[in-house]
């Protein structure tokens, strides 16, 4: 938890409780279900609860906007994100069920109330939303595709409506198939943490 507080430091009593549970939470459904590498678990807070707030960094979602997480796993980016903005509301979306299944159990576990989790792949969603966020699940111009039908033209926040993507490594062959305009940003803008120096958070305007 201290990473979090470094980073985030005007979170309310009940979201620093959210945050802390999910570590006992993940250690048990992973002994079930492995939706964290096991060498990584000890890592949960940094690797995958702060890279997933890393979107939080790069913007603050107006109240009652509305997220389409796509292949979430095991609730990354989604359940952080959704602890960070109550007023928001949160569909995760995973064509593996177990993770879901992990993911449902988490939330409800901690008491998110503006997260919802289906099994289902993205092609089959149909609603819209305000943003597409996801964590290096595909590669962005195939992404792009699948999404594009699920973004709403209205928005309400500073930035348009559009994909934000966590991603990671050399991104050079990705970018130059990328035949729209995007923005990349360093994690390392954000975070401190020598982890963070080879992310990035692509955002597609859509």
């Amino acid at each position: 938890m201290e990473i979090i507080n470094k980073y985030f430091k005007s979170l309310s009593a009940e979201q620093q409780a959210q945050f802390a549970m999910l570590d006992g939470l993940y250690r048990e459904w992973n002994d079930k279900i492995n939706v964290i590498s096991r060498k990584d678990i000890d890592n949960l807070y940094e690797h995958h609860v702060l890279h997933s707030l890393s979107i939080g960094k790069h913007i603050s979602f107006t109240d009652g906007t509305q997220i389409l997480d796509v292949g979430t796993g095991g609730g990354f980016p989604g359940i952080p994100l959704a602890i960070l903005f109550p007023n928001c509301k949160f569909h995760l979306v995973d064509s593996i069920g177990k993770k879901v299944r992990v993911a449902t159990e988490v939330a409800a576990m901690i008491g998110l109330k503006n997260v919802r989790c289906t099994h289902q792949n993205v092609k089959d969603v149909h609603e819209r939303y305000d943003f597409v966020v996801s964590r290096a699940v595909m590669p962005a111009p195939e992404l792009i595709r699948l999404v594009q039908k699920n973004i709403l033209r209205k928005g309400r926040n500073a930035m348009p409506n559009g994909l934000l993507c966590l991603k990671g490594g050399d991104m050079t062959e990705e970018l130059e198939s990328l035949k729209r305009w995007h923005e990349l940003t360093p994690v390392s803008d954000y975070f401190d943490e020598p982890y963070f120096e080879t992310k990035k958070i692509l955002f597609v305007p859509l």
